[in-house]
């Protein structure tokens, strides 16, 4: 083989390991090595995930079974977490609760920030009065505290899984809107925007084409930060008893049934389920702020 032909095959093959590395894996690979403790936050939401979706198959008992014989007892090898006041094993609530509130997080989040991105690139895009009226929509939005304006929601429209996850939403849309606009004011001054304004193309087509992609990744960090956020609000919704009714177990409702018991219930009725609220917030924060990290081009050479 020729001197040529080498050449030719050892330019090829780091061209070929570049691009295999630049697919999913190696995005996870590059993300768990610039951000470690957001990539065993991560591992946390998977294993949470997964515990949520087969939740009949990993908890030991059925989340409304009562044990008569065994109300209010402490943690033991028979029901590991403990037993609440009508003999139901906590262990099994827990990982039942998880189904329900990460099924509020995630739908409420995603409903929020697709709402909230839409009105967010349009109010940033079109301007003029379609701004100023919207921006005036979102001060009354943001005037009101959060657990304030979902709690007249919900007595507006009552409790269940439908009406905490409308709640849950509207309060996730003003924030992702003002963050987007941020976002889009500054990318259709872009030179790219103002060429295909130039040559005619329909503000549909810009928003849609050009503007939206910058989006994504700031889209992304406020979707993981918001998780956390939608959590705490079904938690402290359902322990005011305005949230997920009972007998279905959420985190939140776990902590509220404790109400009953004059402010001095067991142990382990109020720290495994306040723990398990903690830990999920916490690590959508730490995967929010890894992936703010990650996706900033400011800072991906300090990271790399």
């Amino acid at each position: 083989m020729s001197t040529t032909g080498v050449t030719a095959v050892e330019q090829q093959v780091p061209a070929q390991r570049i691009e295999i590395g630049q697919g999913v894996w190696g995005s996870l690979t590059r993300f768990a090595e610039t951000s470690r403790l957001g990539a065993v936050s991560a591992a946390l939401l998977v294993l949470l995930v997964l515990m949520a979706v087969f939740a009949d198959q990993v908890a030991p008992y059925h989340p409304l079974e009562a044990d008569f014989r065994a109300l209010r007892q402490p943690p033991s090898f028979a029901h590991w977490l403990g037993t609440d006041n009508l003999g139901r094993d906590v262990l099994s609530r827990l990982i039942h609760g998880a189904r329900i509130s990460l099924a509020v997080a995630f739908i409420s989040t995603l409903l929020g920030k697709l709402i909230g991105v839409a009105w967010g690139i349009l109010t940033g895009y079109l301007g003029g009065w379609f701004d100023l009226s919207s921006q005036r929509v979102v001060d009354v939005l943001l005037a009101f505290p959060g657990i304030i304006l979902a709690m007249l929601l919900l007595a507006a429209l009552g409790g269940g899984f439908a009406t905490v996850v409308t709640a849950i939403t509207v309060l996730s849309v003003a924030g992702t809107v003002r963050v987007i606009r941020s976002v889009v004011l500054t990318v259709k001054e872009m030179a790219y925007v103002e060429a295909a304004r130039a040559i005619g193309v329909p503000s549909a087509g810009i928003m849609f084409k050009h503007v939206a992609p910058q989006c994504i990744a700031p889209t992304l960090v406020l979707f993981s930060a918001s998780l956390g956020g939608a959590i705490f609000a079904e938690a402290a919704l359902s322990f005011l008893g305005l949230g997920i009714p009972q007998p279905n177990p959420s985190w939140g409702n776990m902590l509220g049934g404790i109400l009953a018991d004059q402010f001095r219930p067991k142990w382990w009725l109020v720290i495994f389920p306040g723990l398990t609220i903690t830990l999920a917030i916490l690590a959508f924060n730490l995967v929010g702020d890894a992936l703010r990290d990650h996706l900033d081009p400011k800072l991906r050479g300090r990271l790399q």
